[in-house]
């Protein structure tokens, strides 16, 4: 496991899924701003379900988020979209709504640049947010990201256009104790 100084970073237990799939893909709102695709129904114990592990993809890397005191579940993060020739990767979290606001995230982002850099020799990690996500920024910047750019009017979320904000890190700017 991987540890932060609040939470630790885990492989993804089959009993982590149906509480993932109801508490985080179950909220609708949330759900459709965290994913580009549109939401949809997934049926329980589903194998096609966004939090199932498939062990064989090399792109991307999912944790279960577990607080340190107790080993609660409280949320799933992963490095996606991994990019082994240009040593890049993107940044994902997602917290249950009983474990928002303890600031988790500022720690899961620490814990996913130090899995990043240290463990799979990385570059460059990236974050790609809605720009009304106060948390996410408040996370990635107390973290060392910098704000790289927007995309305007980007992302179709509950029937709106949204801007996204892309930060980025590179290993050479990163400060492991920064989070």
């Amino acid at each position: 496991m991987l540890t932060g100084s609040k939470v630790g970073l885990r492989a993804r237990h089959e009993e982590d899924v149906p509480v993932l799939q109801a508490e985080l893909h179950g909220d609708v709102v949330n759900a459709s701003r965290a994913d580009p695709r549109p939401w949809r129904p997934i049926t329980p114990g589903s194998k096609d379900a966004q939090f199932v592990v498939d062990d064989k993809e090399q792109r991307h890397v999912p944790f279960s988020v577990v607080e340190l005191d107790g080993g609660e579940l409280v949320g799933s993060a992963l490095l996606w979209n991994i990019d082994n020739h240009n040593r890049s990767a993107h940044i994902g979290l997602g917290l249950l709504p009983s474990c928002r606001g303890k600031g988790y995230g500022t720690d899961v982002v620490a814990v996913l640049c130090h899995y990043g850099f240290v463990v799979r020799g990385l570059h460059r990690l990236q974050i790609d947010t809605l720009c009304d996500n106060a948390a996410m920024l408040r996370a990635a910047e107390r973290n060392g990201f910098v704000r790289e750019g927007v995309l305007r009017s980007s992302a179709w979320v509950m029937g709106e256009f949204l801007d996204e904000v892309l930060l980025g890190l590179l290993v050479r700017d990163w400060r492991p104790d920064a989070g």
